[in-house]
């Protein structure tokens, strides 16, 4: 059941028509005659081997307001790629791939370093720079949505929900990110939940008057691999290439936008995608890179903000954040069924050095 409440700077729009779908796209289809609509699919030759994608190509040929749908592909050798081809034989929208694993594309990659212009580390954000790079040159599309392709519970409702807040130049918004519910059987969503808003709320503790911290936690869902934009905002936003997408789109568009242009949009009841294992032991993979890249990303907007870390302020950071942690729905009784996974994210209390290398990327020792 869908709330109705407005929570802090950023506008929300609830899902209060489940029935709605019908006219929402009927408006949309109408929209995207003046403001053309793209979507970008990053995506792993792993996911199209699941179920997840044949159900979002099955949901995504049956919606009418798409002027393009760009695959931007990672880690996929050429064999995979030159089978993916078929994949969307026959689709009603023109689909392109972008494989960046090709020679042409690290040619270019390459190019560009020589250059001194890194595009980062292979992996979802910079498929993502590289799709959206594509896009802009085109000048075909003024609005682009973009989401993973690992939802097992897709609906083209999601869809057309993302856009419709960016495509209808009456409502005013020019960014607009999804959330959801992320329960089964237990409590999914562990580094948002467990991590992002304790680290977040915490560093509110210590600077309760930072304007980004206010921004950022005023999202339901703050790491939701879906969000819409139109083609201006993205041509200025940088594009983290690493682990730390989601939050780096974030402070991007509050660089560039005012916080009255940005809203998010209930998505769906629930949902459901692949889970990534923690990698306790290696950080270079799982959730503990994740968590590395997003506090990295996060820390280095807040310095950007004029925020100083200092000794005393790490110090001050670990004991807010124990506090933050223990705190909300994982204190409550019946949590048999989230104990397993919760239990090993349990925080360790790291020296400052320990703390520093951890964010680096090292391991803690």
């Amino acid at each position: 059941m869908s709330d109705f409440h407005q929570t802090g700077d950023v506008a929300t729009l609830h899902s209060l028509d489940p029935n709605g779908q019908e006219w929402l796209e009927s408006e949309l289809e109408q929209l995207a005659e003046a403001n053309p609509i793209a979507l970008v699919l990053p995506a792993l030759y792993s996911e199209f081997e699941g179920p997840a994608m044949s159900r979002i190509r099955a949901e995504l040929a049956q919606v009418r307001y798409l002027r393009q749908i760009v695959v931007t592909l990672g880690r996929t050798n050429e064999n995979q790629f030159q089978s993916l081809q078929h994949f969307f034989q026959d689709f009603p929208h023109p689909v392109t791939f972008i494989w960046n694993s090709g020679r042409r594309i690290q040619d270019l990659y390459r190019m560009l370093e020589d250059h001194g212009l890194w595009a980062g580390e292979d992996g979802k954000g910079r498929s993502c720079w590289m799709a959206y790079g594509y896009l802009l040159a085109s000048g075909m599309c003024d609005v682009i949505a973009l989401h993973d392709c690992d939802i097992l519970s897709y609906s083209r409702r999601m869809l057309a929900r993302l856009c419709y807040p960016v495509a209808n130049p009456n409502v005013g918004f020019e960014f607009c990110k999804g959330y959801y519910a992320r329960v089964t059987d237990r409590m999914h969503g562990r580094v948002t939940r467990l991590f992002v808003t304790p680290l977040v709320r915490s560093l509110l503790g210590l600077v309760p008057d930072q304007a980004f911290l206010k921004y950022l936690d005023s999202f339901r869902y703050p790491l939701a691999g879906e969000f819409a934009m139109r083609a201006e905002l993205a041509r200025a936003n940088r594009i983290p290439g690493d682990w730390g997408l989601e939050v780096g789109v974030l402070a991007e568009v509050y660089r560039n936008r005012s916080v009255s242009r940005v809203c998010q949009v209930d998505l769906s009841d629930n949902y459901e995608h692949k889970h990534q294992a923690l990698s306790k032991d290696d950080p270079s993979k799982g959730l503990t890179r994740m968590a590395c890249d997003i506090a990295k990303t996060l820390f280095r907007t807040l310095a950007s903000e004029g925020v100083v870390f200092t000794k005393d302020m790490f110090r001050g950071l670990q004991v807010h954040f124990h506090t933050e942690f223990a705190t909300g729905d994982r204190m409550l009784p019946g949590r048999s069924a989230r104990q397993s996974a919760d239990s090993k994210l349990e925080p360790r209390r790291f020296s400052r050095p320990q703390f520093l290398r951890s964010l680096a990327g090292c391991r803690p020792g």
